[in-house]
């Protein structure tokens, strides 16, 4: 026999006064009063909007490129950010870091400024949510204590709701994490441990000046350039190809241009190095190849079958992060 519908009523139970609905157990009556379960009513609503994936959760901050990288390449560095309505009183900054003493998502310090860790997995699909959740709680949260993760309401602000739009984004980049604490030297217990293992995991990062968010990084075999870039994926794949095809595509002799990774909604194509190749020695070529590189994009030609083939030699190399 078939089930026999519950019939529906007006919502009778417990609602916010904005109007939204509170949150109960998965098994408990929706609030709304509709007569089903939470986890059926109101409650799929609020587990779609935890788990939806955001494709590009920086998307309209400014430098969102820089974020990709300080998210997903960067070991230690710190950035102020401003906010859109000011720093609240008692609060006289607030910095976002790479990562925090034991993985902590936020920081108050003792003297009331706040540090915000990014590189922090995040218990929905959209970061810039769930930042924005521990930065609100890190800034009303008491001076010389750690925030703890919580799971972000669905309708709450973005990140691109509370940062000031206008605002610089100046990533500052440091050998290790002696920024975790206002006297390195002296740090004992857990933070001390915590702040050694980080610092013998270090990849030396920096940051290229003369072309916006490439990164260069010193491994034990060979050093790397990651460039973060805006372009959309299939042109700039194409473009790159035009490059390769050309003979045009690397960064002087003895390098090469590896694959890419996907991170964040945005590509990230890497070029191996020689290990004695410098940041400083990157800076030039970086520039030159980002000139033939407008000029690729700028081309609506159909690829060639040998720049098809590199584009496939490519596409074939590519990492998704995230």
């Amino acid at each position: 026999m078939a089930k026999k519908r519950r019939p529906q009523t007006k919502a009778t139970g417990p609602q916010a006064a904005n109007g939204e609905i509170p949150v109960v157990g998965a098994r408990e009556p929706c609030p709304c009063g509709s007569g089903r379960r939470y986890k059926a009513c109101h409650g799929r609503e609020a587990a779609h909007a935890a788990t939806e994936l955001v494709q590009r959760p920086f998307e309209g901050l400014p430098n969102e490129c820089d974020w990709v990288a300080l998210r997903e390449l960067v070991p230690a560095a710190t950035v102020e950010l401003a906010l859109a309505e000011g720093l609240p009183e008692g609060v006289p900054s607030v910095t976002l870091a790479t990562v925090l003493p034991m993985a902590w998502p936020a920081l108050r310090r003792d003297s009331g400024a706040v540090l915000l860790g990014l590189q922090n997995d995040t218990p929905s699909g959209d970061i810039s949510r769930d930042l924005a959740d521990t930065l609100r709680r890190a800034l009303t949260a008491d001076p010389g204590t750690p925030v703890a993760a919580e799971r972000a309401p669905g309708d709450g602000p973005r990140l691109q709701d509370l940062l000031d739009p206008k605002g610089t984004f100046s990533p500052t980049l440091h050998e290790g994490f002696e920024f975790w604490v206002d006297d390195a030297a002296n740090a004992t217990g857990e933070v001390a441990a915590s702040l050694e293992r980080a610092n013998a995991a270090a990849i030396p990062t920096a940051r290229l000046t003369g072309v916006e968010a490439a990164y260069w990084c010193e491994t034990p075999e060979k050093n790397h350039l990651r460039w973060v870039m805006s372009h959309p994926e299939e042109k700039l794949l194409d473009a790159l190809a035009r490059l390769h095809a050309a003979g045009a595509s690397s960064l002087g002799d003895n390098t090469r241009l590896v694959g890419s990774f996907r991170a964040h909604g945005l590509t990230v194509p890497v070029w191996d190095l020689p290990r004695g190749m410098s940041a400083e020695d990157t800076e030039k070529p970086a520039v030159d190849l980002a000139e033939r590189l407008a000029e690729a994009l700028a081309s609506d030609a159909p690829l060639t079958p040998e720049q098809r083939r590199a584009r496939g030699g490519l596409t074939n190399r590519q990492v998704t992060l995230s």
